[in-house]
């Protein structure tokens, strides 16, 4: 009986074989590089240094320190402002860490402008 479909020895031809090797060897970087992001820290300063907090690349929050001249019983509002100051740029630094992590990744997929087909 004929086989149907398929390639001529069953078997992937050498091209798709090693592209299907350089996949896995490519999620294996892109899983290792996730690994080493998520334990990454990332710490942002605000009021110059007054608050200062650390985030992890899973966007955790890691530590928040605060100078003493900062707290002010009378001025809670700017406090406030500060914590979200350093806080919105300690996420920035996450995330634009992990844009460098995936664009490595990706760089010669030539998936970052839409799909090419």
């Amino acid at each position: 009986m004929a086989k149907r479909g398929g390639f001529p020895g069953g078997g992937m031809p050498g091209n798709m074989s090693n592209l299907m090797k350089q996949a896995q060897r490519m999620q294996r970087q892109m899983e290792e590089s996730q690994k080493e992001l998520e334990v990454a820290e990332f710490t942002a300063k605000a009021g110059g240094g007054a608050v200062e907090i650390t985030v992890t690349g899973k966007k955790e929050i890691k530590k928040v320190k605060l100078s003493q001249e900062v707290v002010d019983p009378d001025d809670v509002e700017m406090l406030e402002d500060l914590i979200v100051a350093a806080m919105n740029e300690a996420m920035k630094m996450a995330d634009e860490a992990n844009g460098e992590v995936m664009s490595k990744m990706t760089g010669g997929l030539g998936l970052g402008g839409g799909l090419p087909f």
